[in-house]
């Protein structure tokens, strides 16, 4: 007997059938326009950033060109100058280990600190305000306890001589001049309240202060001293020239002429870069002298800032120069830069003392520093000197 198996029947899955009525043209062009709507947008969202880059960065360069904001980073304090203010408000009970580091101690028995290198700065601009001299004459920094600086005294002679005549040997001289920087000391006393008061920019008030006594200190020196503890004044050297005003106690009766004569008394080479020196009473009468055609030696600058001239060269209060009297020397002139040297040691030591007016509320610092000067080139110079002969 024949044995039957049943056949299991699958059903297959229905095939896709392409459909004949579409257009394989139209479909291409659908999905390049799907492309190119793609990338529009992606085009349009790129632009939008772009746009917002652009004007960020526009407002940054408007931030930075603005008036001082480049220089306020410029000038932001360094690490010794807030130093430097600390120990100047709270003395250095009130100081940090960091803040003591950043500070350069002073090297006197007495303590204190070097103050910081733009201190120093600042106070030598505000010095030249009381001390003229300094803003004419040569100024160097020195490390050590002095300077010596060399000068010729003699020069060479040559002479005419035939061909076989005999030649006489000569040869220049030279000398030296030592320049000592001497010690300039003050004191300021400053409130407490003052000091507490962090509105106040208590470096530049004592900068300024300070200015003002060195350089009233320094700018007589550099006049009249006597060398002796002090720098050696003009008029203490006693091989500069003279022109001698004809009268004992004035100016003479034509003192135009006498300056006139000490214009030209003075070698070419400095009169190109002179400078005349006198002070405020003894200005007033120079501007009133007039040469022999009727015209002013005094001559006011044409433009601002230039100084007022006198014979085409210009005029510097000196108010340490002597009134025109019996035997004084109201007038110099000379090159200044050539004739005149000061020595700065540049290091100025500061001591914060708040004890000894404690009972006053007020804090004392105490200044130190130590100038030096002298003639080094007295043919730079010509005095006119009141005298009869």
């Amino acid at each position: 007997m024949t044995k039957h198996e049943t056949i299991e029947v699958r059903s297959a899955l229905p095939i896709e059938t392409r459909n004949e009525n579409t257009d394989p043209l139209a479909a291409a062009t659908a999905a390049v326009a799907e492309l190119e709507r793609a990338a529009e947008q992606r085009h349009t969202a790129h632009q939008t950033e772009v746009r917002g880059l652009t004007e960020r960065l526009a407002q940054l360069e408007t931030r930075l060109s603005r008036p001082g904001t480049q220089t306020e980073n410029k000038n932001e304090p360094n690490e010794e100058q807030r130093a430097f203010g600390v120990y100047l408000r709270r003395g250095e009970r009130g100081m940090t280990a960091d803040e003591t580091r950043a500070m350069t101690a002073a090297t006197d028995t007495a303590g204190g600190f070097l103050v910081p290198e733009t201190f120093v700065a600042e106070l030598l601009r505000n010095v030249v305000q009381f001390s003229p001299v300094r803003a004419y004459a040569r100024v160097m920094s020195i490390a050590g306890a002095d300077v010596t600086l060399p000068k010729r005294t003699g020069t060479m002679s040559a002479v005419w001589v035939g061909e076989t005549a005999d030649r006489t040997g000569t040869q220049p001289t030279y000398g030296d001049i030592k320049l000592t920087p001497y010690e300039a000391a003050c004191f300021i006393d400053v409130s407490n309240q003052l000091l507490e008061d962090a509105a106040l920019n208590i470096s530049s008030e004592l900068s300024f202060d300070a200015a003002e006594e060195f350089g009233r200190l320094e700018g007589a020196a550099f006049v009249s001293g006597d060398g002796v503890g002090k720098p050696k004044g003009i008029l203490a050297e006693t091989t500069i020239g003279t022109v001698i005003t004809g009268h004992a106690s004035t100016l003479g009766s034509a003192p135009a002429d006498k300056m006139i004569d000490a214009f030209y008394a003075l070698p070419a080479a400095y009169r190109a870069n002179a400078t005349w020196g006198m002070n405020s009473t003894t200005l007033a009468t120079v501007r009133k002298l007039k040469d022999s055609q009727g015209n002013f030696l005094w001559q006011p600058g044409l433009v601002a800032g230039q100084p007022d001239t006198i014979l085409g060269r210009p005029v510097a209060e000196l108010p340490d120069m002597p009134d025109v009297a019996a035997a004084s020397t109201p007038i110099v002139l000379g090159d200044f830069s050539q004739g005149y040297r000061i020595v700065d040691r540049v290091s100025l030591a500061l001591l914060r003392d708040p004890y000894s007016l404690a009972t006053k509320g007020q804090t004392r610092f105490h200044l130190r520093r130590r100038v030096g000067g002298g003639v080094v080139k007295a043919e730079a110079f010509k005095l006119i000197k009141v005298a009869a002969s």
